[in-house]
């Protein structure tokens, strides 16, 4: 069995861990202008920008949670104080167990703020301690970066961080027919095998009796299903089918699904291959050597076959349509897969001037010191 662990590495230098939450801060800036590129370019629809929008900044949240957690990493706090674990070598994310004790604390954020003085009071101790001590207050510092991490848990915690898992959500759509409702649900993870948010989208067709988030039989299993297969381990045509498999009402017509990441840095993670080569070749300006991969997959239903239920009746099963160009859909599992990188200037022209193999079907989208994004093919 592999250990996992030995891929995953500790910011235990505080420059180092500020370094590494900007960074983040920034890709997480630019996701939602690419996701607006794709919606001109008809890949995403204005519904889906916006569901895609919230979960970035969500994941966004989350890590300013943790760049507070973190801050005075390296410091003699005079307390317990870890490192930020993450995956130097899979994805270049925190680790799954620190989206999962983020949670836990967010659970009992209430407790902590009461044992810590308000912030105002802090920064009074900590002016008079820089004035009468002449020394510098790092256990208030460390005291007050705490106040604020709970603070924002205890603010965010029904809100919008990106947690470990986000249940799922159903919008309605539209009416399809006289009995027939189609909502598009979405739901997120942070994937546990690769310490990657995934995120999924479905459009599910509703012939039940009653409306779908009202009905209290279906829609609970409905979500726990969902939840319990979102591994990026499991092809798409195998969760699509178990979910039209397990509910004869509920119809899955498309489903997609997004993997943010990996997050490729010279200075944070040890992969290898063409892109690390092309980043410490670059030599871009500090935050600016990072790359950020970007993939989504998309299943299709091409057409229903009625199959028979019961003594006298039938059930309508999705056949779906995969991959008819590459010829690989057995081995995906999805109708189709666009793989796509996002990075700044410097590292796209390294990359440019390269080409490597493999990256011609790679959709670049580039990163303007402006903040205006750019696509190429």
């Amino acid at each position: 069995m592999t250990d996992l662990t030995r891929s995953h590495a500790g910011l235990t230098d505080t420059f180092a861990a500020r370094r590494y939450f900007a960074k983040f801060e920034a890709i997480t800036g630019h996701l939602g202008r690419v996701a607006t590129v794709m919606q001109g370019e008809n890949s995403l629809t204005r519904t889906e920008v916006d569901i895609l929008g919230r979960y970035i900044r969500g994941l966004s949240e989350t890590f300013k949670a943790l760049s507070m957690k973190y801050l005075l990493t390296g410091r003699e706090t005079g307390g317990p104080l870890g490192s930020l674990s993450f995956d130097t070598v899979e994805s270049g994310f925190p680790v799954y167990q620190e989206v999962l004790t983020l949670a836990n604390d967010a659970q009992q954020a209430g407790r902590h703020l009461a044992a810590v003085p308000p912030i105002k009071a802090l920064k009074d101790e900590m002016i008079r301690q820089i004035l009468g001590d002449l020394s510098v207050p790092t256990k208030l510092q460390f005291a007050l970066s705490q106040r604020l991490y709970y603070e924002t848990l205890a603010v965010d915690a029904s809100k919008d961080l990106f947690w470990a898992q986000n249940d799922p959500v159903a919008l309605w759509q539209r009416q399809v027919g006289a009995d027939r409702n189609q909502f598009l649900i979405h739901w997120a993870v942070y994937d546990s095998q690769v310490n990657l948010p995934t995120i999924y989208l479905m459009e599910v067709e509703d012939v039940g009796r009653l409306w779908l988030t009202k009905d209290q039989s279906r829609w609970p299993a409905a979500q726990a299903h969902l939840m319990a297969q979102s591994l990026a381990g499991l092809k798409l045509v195998t969760i699509a089918r178990g979910f039209d498999q397990d509910f004869n009402d509920l119809h899955p017509k498309r489903l997609r699904r997004f993997h943010v990441g990996p997050m490729y840095s010279s200075a944070f993670t040890r992969q290898s291959g063409p892109l690390r080569e092309v980043l410490e070749e670059a030599r871009a300006p500090r935050g600016q050597d990072w790359a950020l991969a970007w993939t989504s997959e998309e299943l299709i239903s091409e057409r229903v076959e009625l199959q028979p239920e019961g003594w006298f009746g039938h059930v309508e099963r999705q056949i779906y349509a995969l991959d008819p160009f590459s010829g690989k859909g057995a081995e995906t599992g999805a109708t189709r897969t666009e793989r796509a990188i996002i990075l700044p200037e410097r590292p796209y022209q390294e990359l440019a001037e390269r080409n490597p193999p493999g990256f011609h079907a790679v959709r670049k989208f580039v990163v303007h010191p402006t903040g205006r994004v750019l696509s190429y093919r």
